[in-house]
């Protein structure tokens, strides 16, 4: 496996794990919905972000909870474009563009993108495409159905070998279209078409996914698997999305995403410093 990703001017270590912070410019995202839709708020808190510890900004312009309304392309655009370049005037930060429209991955790299983070696995119109234009990584999300039914009855012959089956297609349609499979990040999709037990059980199997040999992302920050389980609302997950983000490192994970960028940099700290001495 690769020690480094390319992203566009910089360049990204993955020989450690590394933080990338959520940035939602939406109004209605499960959890910080409407916080950040302001170039001027969505600056202060990627600032303290990356005072915190992260390595990458992913920006997202259209929520993907279950049951989410589909943004336009004109929509999603707006949204996310001014908000990627007020970040890259400001600071020096990969930037990644949470993204599953070929039009967003378009004009995302034309204004500084680093990485494209798409959770429909550049599956839909143009987008592998526009991926062969250019070398930047590309994360590949696994996702049972839509959001708006993806956590309706979510059924699976075997929920690790299905979805490994899902990634191994996924790259070889990216390398039949020139996409290099070392510019590819895979992320199992935690909540998106999968049971609170399918959930579980793919973060007690996550290293399986280390046999594809590719970098591994693992979201698993303030979502329902954490708040069904404990009986907790959104503001009250941290200890939870702390727990599973160490469970997700210590099989493998390359990238985290987080809401909670300083605990989540801290409770990483620990488990390196213990790791090197083991």
């Amino acid at each position: 496996m690769l020690k480094t990703l390319s992203c566009a001017e910089l360049v990204l270590n993955i020989e450690i794990p590394q933080i990338m912070g959520i940035l939602n410019v939406t109004p209605d995202s499960f959890s910080d919905g409407g916080q950040f839709t302001r170039i001027d708020s969505a600056l202060s808190q990627v600032e303290k972000m990356i005072r915190d510890g992260a390595q990458i900004i992913d920006i997202g312009g259209e929520s993907t909870r279950p049951g989410a309304r589909d943004v336009s392309e004109k929509d999603e655009i707006s949204r996310v474009v001014p908000v990627l370049n007020a970040i890259k005037q400001r600071f020096d930060i990969i930037v990644s563009i949470d993204t599953s429209k070929a039009g967003v991955m378009s004009e995302a790299i034309a204004n500084g993108a680093g990485i494209i983070n798409d959770v429909r696995a550049l599956q839909n119109d143009g987008c592998l495409a526009i991926m062969s234009q250019c070398e930047l990584p590309v994360c590949l999300m696994h996702m049972q159905g839509l959001p708006r039914s993806m956590q309706t009855s979510p059924q699976y012959h075997n929920l690790i070998d299905d979805i490994k089956m899902f990634f191994e297609q996924r790259i070889e349609q990216c390398e039949q279209m020139g996409i290099n499979k070392q510019r590819l990040i895979l992320d199992p999709g935690f909540g998106f078409g999968k049971t609170l037990t399918q959930n579980y059980h793919l973060l007690a199997h996550f290293a399986d996914f280390k046999s594809l040999d590719l970098p591994l992302l693992a979201g698993l920050s303030r979502k329902s698997m954490i708040g069904n389980l404990l009986n907790r609302d959104v503001e009250q997950r941290l200890a939870g999305s702390l727990t599973t983000a160490i469970l997700a490192v210590q099989q493998g994970a390359k990238i985290i995403r987080v809401h909670d960028v300083k605990e989540t940099m801290d409770a990483i700290r620990i488990l390196n410093a213990v790791s090197e001495r083991v």
